[in-house]
């Protein structure tokens, strides 16, 4: 079953094991393009549906699961997998009457991956390819998941991680994961964007094999976030997806995803996607508004780290996935992020800021009439409650400047005797 590489802008056609991220024709974005045709004969819900629960290697992994639609030429003994995925869909009634819906609201808590994140489906399909290539030594840029994921699976497979991180703008918990999986981290005085163009040159110069989304490999695993959740809805399609935009790897797999089952018939319509990002981070949006007559940058400033990107490298993706979906690009505040945020960890689910992007988006596309109340909407949640535990301490003691607490959750404190106790805990009772 042939796979090749693609140029989404000029068509040119690449093979699958050649180390390419960009079109050496006109330096267009490459997709991993599959025979359809021939997999429609082969891959059915049932397909999927009789690999659920598997207990053995590789249909274990809720990305493995779909390998047919992932990289179904790799041998199994090339996959390099935790195993990852397999995250539950949470019915959220209590957050969906927050944020205005009166259908329902799912949330895709992709927190729930080995590695606290959504970068584990795209680690898996990225690192098991540069495994079937013979690399030895792989390499990012990161805000931080990135970073963590391709560390714990490079160290899986035995290769040399090298990544790239701006310096005092990474959360320590996922700075602390590279670290502890043996990654080598240098630390740059510059921006994400500028560590993404340093890292490219590096992968370049030395033969390393580069593990951002720019790689098409990653976004193949990234897309099984799409094929779990509605197989988890019994493949019935919601009418919206919602997503926080970074570096926008996430818009871009979700597009081809749909595409890809519609095309297959194991959906009958396609959800609309919105794409959420932060005000301070906010290219796409911008992109979006102008009607795309041009390709904005911005100097990126959120307390949304893992998307303080202001220069993703999968803007064309992500915008050929509002075209085939008709889709909407939405910005939130910093606060509105940190609101939605108390209210997801609140609910006994948590994340990090980004991923209430989801949640803060939703509300205000509700607020201004996009999303129908009566809606069914699944929107991802792409990292874990950990990754960033200074926000919510600083959240909720009131240590963020020139943010309102709206929903804190107080530390009390008390001597240690019963009636400092019973004074202390006077609003609990």
């Amino acid at each position: 079953m042939d796979s090749h590489l693609k140029c989404i802008n000029c068509g040119q056609t690449y093979l699958i094991n050649r180390v390419i991220y960009h079109c050496a024709a006109c330096g267009g974005l490459l997709d991993v393009v599959h025979d359809l045709e021939a997999l429609g004969g082969q891959v059915t819900r049932t397909t999927f549906d009789a690999r659920l629960g598997a207990q053995s290697a590789p249909y274990h992994s809720g990305v493995w699961r779909f390998k047919e639609l992932v990289n179904p030429g790799l041998p199994d003994a090339q996959i390099v997998s935790a195993p990852e995925g397999n995250t539950n869909l949470y019915d959220v009634p209590r957050l969906a009457g927050w944020a205005g819906i009166e259908g329902r609201l799912y949330l895709k808590h992709e927190g729930e991956n080995p590695t606290g994140s959504f970068k584990d489906r795209g680690m898996t399909g990225g690192v098991s390819q540069a495994r079937a290539l013979g690399m030895a030594q792989v390499a990012c840029a990161s805000t931080g998941n990135t970073s963590a994921a391709l560390a714990s699976y490079a160290a899986r497979a035995g290769m040399q991680a090298l990544v790239f991180f701006q310096k005092g703008h990474v959360a320590l918990g996922k700075l602390a994961q590279s670290i502890a999986y043996g990654a080598t981290c240098v630390q740059i005085e510059g921006d994400f964007d500028a560590a993404m163009r340093l890292v490219q040159m590096v992968c370049d110069e030395f033969g390393i094999y580069l593990l951002n989304s720019v790689n098409p490999f990653r976004l193949e695993g990234q897309k099984t976030i799409i094929f779990e959740a509605l197989q988890q809805l019994g493949w019935r399609a919601p009418d919206w997806i919602v997503v926080p935009g970074g570096n926008l790897g996430n818009s871009s797999a979700f597009g081809k995803a749909l595409h890809e089952l519609f095309q297959l018939g194991l959906i009958d319509r396609i959800p609309r996607v919105a794409v959420i990002q932060a005000a301070g981070a906010n290219p796409l949006y911008l992109g979006y508004k102008g009607g795309f007559r041009d390709k904005p940058t911005v100097k990126a400033a959120t307390l949304a780290t893992a998307i303080k990107i202001g220069a993703p490298v999968n803007y064309d993706k992500a915008r050929r996935t509002l075209q085939w979906t008709n889709g909407v690009v939405a910005q939130v505040t910093d606060q509105e992020i940190l609101d939605a945020k108390a209210q997801i960890d609140a609910a006994g689910i948590g994340c990090e800021p980004a991923s209430a992007c989801s949640l803060a988006g939703t509300r205000k596309l509700v607020t201004e009439r996009v999303i129908e109340r009566g809606a069914v909407v699944v929107g991802v949640l792409t990292g874990h409650l950990l990754k960033d535990p200074t926000v919510i301490l600083d959240y909720h003691t009131g240590m963020l400047a020139g943010f309102e607490v709206r929903y804190a959750n107080k530390l009390l404190t008390a001597a240690p005797d019963l009636e400092s106790i019973k004074r202390a805990l006077n609003s609990f009772m």
